[in-house]
């Protein structure tokens, strides 16, 4: 059976688990075959696998099935894939599964920060009231009781070993896109670049070198006018929220947020002693209106481009009223545009921040999320009132990222390799959406609709009237589907039964494989012939 003292993948037994009816089951027991083989040594490291061609003929499997599984090791760090070169066996396991085989099939509770925009699947799919309408027939949501400030409650959205690779995790960008020959270029530079000032101490601010380069990008691309002295450094968007919140607030100051909208920022306002109150998100966007029963409102905080979760894009009167509401309020508006880089039909808007003529717009951005959430460099544009305050609690705290890294990522963007990453990635992910669509329409026509699919990294999967969306997640995890039901991110808000969708940290061949099973398990529910309104 074996050839020397080491197995191929040909040696191995079909794995019995093959004889299960779904795509998914098969693809998770060959990864269980093949993990199982590399964590007991009978796959060595550095060892070659058969090409995906082969290992389907041998196991009678369709080779998209081995094709998902080969992804699904890479993303747990068991395999290496390089074009030309095949897969192979990772030189260095994953520390935490050493000596044990990982579990397969289960899924833990993961983030989501998603996607409304209107789109029209071109197939009958379930009515959904407009947000923020009455929804007396529609079986609502209970939103979950007020998550601790000190502790995230049990199940809570936000987990910190999420990996690429695995359907349906949101808010996440595929590490690979982005080619590590470049990366290593960047880095090495900034190490023979780097002079004995640099290591002994950046700027808590941020090595000068990145906040000019930073603050050019987002005048070229983002429609700001700003400087380096306008630039912080940060480790990514939740440390600039903490950093405002702890600048800014005080206990009992009172801090307006999204509903539906990102539990992390309304963790990290209570934790400052805030008093966080929901404002009702619709069609356009937050609503401006109900801002003016709010008197003496310290802060708002919005993600105006793509709105976390349900994906409008905030109209432009309401951009204006927003601005106008802050400076008469003399409140703080804190934008977060966490994927505002990524749109799929048209130019996105300006950022909130480009109107802002008197200094009430904090602005946050994340490199996290247009290259690898692994590389932990944020920013924010920081306005001239609230500077010194956020500079000295940097001074006091620690700086956000090391300065080669700094310097490496500086080197990316002046170079143009930042903006050729962003054109290769928005092709990428929009392949993926397409793909993830295209088998749920093949699938279950009539069962769903789309909403915020224009742009970033999810979209809004709503349901039929009557469907258990939390049910649905639960029947999602026995096979490996990470499905976050939109009713876990509202807070007052009662809105349809739907889920959020990631789908840019997949393949295309996961996109495929994964969207089949969520195909079939949405054609189990009866059709509903609503039109989409």
């Amino acid at each position: 059976m074996t050839r020397g003292k080491t197995a191929v993948a040909l040696d191995l037994p079909r794995p019995a688990a093959l004889a299960a009816e779904t795509p998914l089951a098969k693809g998770a027991a060959i990864a269980a075959a093949l993990r199982a083989a590399i964590v007991d040594g009978r796959l060595a490291p550095g060892s070659g696998l058969p090409s995906s061609r082969t290992l389907a003929a041998r196991w009678g499997v369709a080779r998209g099935t081995v094709e998902a599984s080969f992804d699904r090791l890479r993303a747990e760090g068991y395999v290496t894939r390089v074009r030309g070169a095949g897969t192979r066996v990772s030189d260095v396991l994953p520390d935490a599964c050493v000596g044990a085989s990982a579990p397969v099939g289960r899924a833990p509770a993961h983030p989501a920060r998603g996607a409304l925009m209107a789109s029209t699947p071109a197939h009958r799919a379930p009515a959904y009231p407009a947000i923020g309408a009455s929804t007396a027939s529609v079986p609502a949501h209970r939103p979950p009781a007020p998550p601790s400030a000190t502790a995230p409650a049990a199940g809570a959205p936000y987990e910190p070993t999420v990996r690429a690779g695995v359907p349906f995790v949101a808010r996440l960008a595929d590490p690979t896109l982005l080619p590590r020959a470049v990366w290593r270029r960047h880095l090495l530079a900034g190490l023979r670049e780097g002079d004995v000032a640099d290591a002994a101490g950046t700027p808590a601010q941020g090595l000068p070198a990145l906040r000019e380069q930073i603050a050019h990008y987002l005048g070229t691309h983002r429609g700001i006018a700003c400087t380096a002295d306008d630039v912080i450094v940060t480790s990514g968007i939740r440390h600039a929220l903490d950093l405002f919140a702890r600048a800014a607030l005080y206990p009992g100051a009172t801090v307006l947020v999204e509903d539906p909208g990102y539990p992390g920022a309304r963790r990290l306002f209570a934790l400052a002693g805030a008093r966080v109150v929901d404002v009702p998100v619709d069609r356009d966007g937050i609503d401006t209106d109900a801002l003016a029963a709010h008197a003496g409102a310290t802060a708002v905080y919005v993600t105006p481009a793509h709105q976390s979760p349900l994906g409008v894009t905030l109209a432009p009167p309401r951009r204006h009223a927003l601005l106008a509401w802050a400076h008469a309020a003399n409140a703080w508006i804190v934008e977060d545009d966490y994927d505002g880089e990524f749109g799929y039909q048209a130019a996105p808007l300006p950022a909130l921040k480009s109107l802002d003529t008197h200094g009430r717009v904090l602005y946050c951005g994340s490199f996290n999320k247009s290259l690898f959430s692994g590389l932990r460099i944020g920013f924010m544009l920081a306005p001239p009132a609230l500077r010194e305050a956020l500079a000295a609690l940097l001074h006091l705290t620690g700086r956000a990222a090391g300065m080669h890294e700094q310097r490496a990522l500086a080197g990316l963007i002046e170079a143009g390799d930042f903006a050729r990453h962003l054109r290769t990635s928005r092709q990428a992910y929009l392949q993926r959406r397409d793909a993830l669509l295209d088998q749920l329409r093949r699938h279950a026509p009539g069962r769903w609709t789309a909403t915020g699919e224009h742009a970033g990294f999810h979209f809004v999967l709503w349901l039929a009237p009557d469907a258990d969306a939390d049910d649905l997640a639960r029947r999602g995890a026995a096979l490996g589907l990470r499905l976050q039901p939109l009713g876990a991110l509202c807070r007052t808000a009662r809105l349809p039964p739907a889920l959020v969708i990631g789908y840019t940290a997949l393949t295309p061949a996961q996109a495929r494989h994964a969207g089949r099973v969520l195909a079939q398990l949405l054609a189990q529910a009866a059709p509903t012939d609503a039109a989409v309104p």
